[in-house]
Parts: structure tokens; C-alpha cells; sequence
């Protein structure tokens, strides 16, 4: 008995369930394997405009832009580029096999300024007072931890770094119980855990925001 409650206290611990309803596919790596497939479908570009994207988020050449959340990497390519040979990206995710075909995905486009970083669901990982940007795509509602990573993030990031979220309006998703939070009340949030709130502006209308936080 005392093994068996042992067991669902750290389950609890492992997943809170303050994004349960949006992480309910990413437990298992077959339910990985299904979200993989969706992250890297030919007809993303249609959709995400990654081009776009990174003209918006104004990258600068030679700076360190983080990728949390990367995935199966595909911004990768767009980030690389935009911060050239003398930048450097740092794809971070929690999973193992999203990393691992991460770096398929760098090598298949011969990308020599990305290394990979396994975090958690509470600590990113990444190097304190060495990141520019922190981007996350399409991942601020998957986070379970909020506080904790919001301050590590913070810690990552160099005096006046950005912290830029691109993720979907609650409001009209097709699963609202998918979206953690709506927009104002992500602001409230970021800005509640180390950051000022900049400016927000539509990626794809009514449906994707760019988010842009300043570190205090």
C-alpha cells in the first residue's frame, strides 16, 4: 500500500496538471511519436509562416536565440540563418526522442551553430546570463511549471534579453481546455515572474500571437 501511494504522490509531482488537458499527448512516446508527425507535416509553412516569423521576431546576427521547445526542430533552419555563423541557437526540449530528431533535422540542413539541451518541466537548463532571445513556439501552453521556468529563463537571459512567445488566443481554439491561458492573462503571468510586457501583435490573425517580454 505504502508502494502504491509512494507512486501516484510522484506521478502527481511529475505532472501537476496546471497544462494536463494540453500535455495529455505527450506522455507516452507513442503519443509523442503522433504529436511528431503534426510538427513536422509538409503543409506546416502554409500555416506557420516561419519566414514571416522570423522577420517579426528581428533577430539580430551573431546573437544567442534559445528554441524552448524545440521539438522535432523545425525552426531550427530559420533561426540558424537568422542569426548566422557567428550566432548560436540552443534547442531545448524534455524529451529525448524530440531531440533526437531535432538533430536529424540540423543535420540534415548542415546547421553548425545549434547544440542541444535536455531540460525539464520546471529548469530549461540553460546557461545563466547567456541567451539574447528566449523564443518558444506553440509551447507556453504546455508549460506545467510556469514560475519556476519563467525564472530560469529570466536567469538565462542577458540584461535587456527578450523573452518572445508565439502561441494560439484561447479564444476560438478548437479545444479551448487546450490553452492554458488567454493572452492577458499570460501577460499577467510573465510579467508577474521577472519580465516587462512589450508589445504583442497577430501572427496569424485571430488565431497566433507574437508576445514580447523585456527582462527586468
Amino acid at each position: 500500500m505504502k508502494t502504491a501511494i509512494t507512486f501516484l504522490l510522484l506521478t502527481m509531482q511529475a505532472w501537476p496538471q496546471a497544462a494536463g488537458n494540453a500535455n495529455s499527448g505527450y506522455r507516452t512516446e507513442e503519443g509523442r511519436a503522433r504529436v511528431a508527425q503534426t510538427l513536422a507535416a509538409s503543409d506546416r509553412d502554409g500555416r506557420q509562416k516561419p519566414k514571416e516569423l522570423i522577420a517579426a521576431i528581428d533577430l539580430k546576427p551573431a546573437s544567442v536565440v534559445a528554441d524552448l521547445g524545440t521539438g522535432v526542430g523545425y525552426m531550427l533552419p530559420y533561426l540558424s540563418a537568422a542569426v548566422g555563423a557567428r550566432g548560436k541557437v540552443l534547442a531545448v526540449d524534455i524529451f529525448d526522442d524530440f531531440l533526437k530528431q531535432a538533430r536529424q533535422t540540423a543535420a540534415k540542413n548542415s546547421l553548425t551553430n545549434v547544440e542541444f539541451i535536455l531540460g525539464s518541466d520546471k529548469d530549461p537548463g540553460l546557461p545563466a546570463n547567456a541567451v539574447d532571445v528566449v523564443f518558444t513556439l506553440d509551447a507556453y501552453h504546455h508549460f506545467d511549471y510556469p514560475q519556476g521556468s519563467l525564472a530560469s529563463i529570466a536567469q538565462s537571459l542577458r540584461a535587456g534579453g527578450r523573452f518572445i512567445i508565439v502561441d494560439f488566443y484561447k479564444t476560438g481554439f478548437r479545444d479551448p481546455n487546450h490553452i492554458r491561458l488567454d493572452l492577458k492573462d499570460v501577460i499577467k503571468e510573465v510579467e508577474a515572474n521577472g519580465f516587462r510586457f512589450d508589445k504583442v501583435s497577430d501572427h496569424q490573425e485571430k488565431v497566433q500571437y507574437i508576445a514580447v517580454f523585456t527582462k527586468k
